[in-house]
């Protein structure tokens, strides 16, 4: 791959990887894929998982392989921890999806916001905490006191 329209496909086809764990959003949306360039003859994709140990990035990381291979590339993926990922690199876009789909997004993670929780389904205001811990560690499980209807809540890390 010499060209550099090539990577930029190549990236944007990168981008599109759903996330196993919330598949309305990609690994693009999320922030995750942060770098794909070219040492050598070979491609090298730097990701950064959500949190250390976050058990989709090995099948992430294959997802890459797989997609850069079926393009002809042989590829390197390799994973920065620093700077840390945060919800902040998350796209409006994907904030918006994430409510529709039933999951209340994260507000900033650099500012501290004292309202509650809006329900994604009802959009009240008038939440509570279950768990802090909810299908994902990157979620926490809610309850809307208006609509009744229990919810994730995507963490602002």
């Amino acid at each position: 791959m010499n060209d550099l329209l090539d990577l930029v496909a190549l990236r944007t086809e990168l981008e599109s990887i759903p996330d196993p764990e919330v598949p309305v959003l990609s690994i693009g949306d999320l922030g995750v894929l942060r770098d794909v360039t070219q040492e050598g003859g070979r491609v090298v994709v730097v990701v950064t998982p959500t949190y250390s140990g976050c058990p989709a990035m090995d099948h992430i990381k294959d997802l890459i392989v797989e997609v850069a291979g079926a393009a002809g590339h042989s590829v390197e993926v390799r994973t920065v921890y620093s700077p840390a990922w945060t919800t902040d690199w998350m796209s409006d876009d994907a904030r918006e999806r994430l409510a529709a789909y039933g999951i209340a997004p994260p507000g900033p993670a650099t500012v501290t916001i004292t309202e509650p929780v809006r329900c994604p389904r009802c959009r009240s205001r008038r939440t509570e905490v279950v768990s802090r811990f909810g299908t994902t560690a990157c979620k926490s499980l809610m309850r809307c006191r208006d609509c009744l209807e229990p919810f994730d809540h995507f963490k602002a890390i």
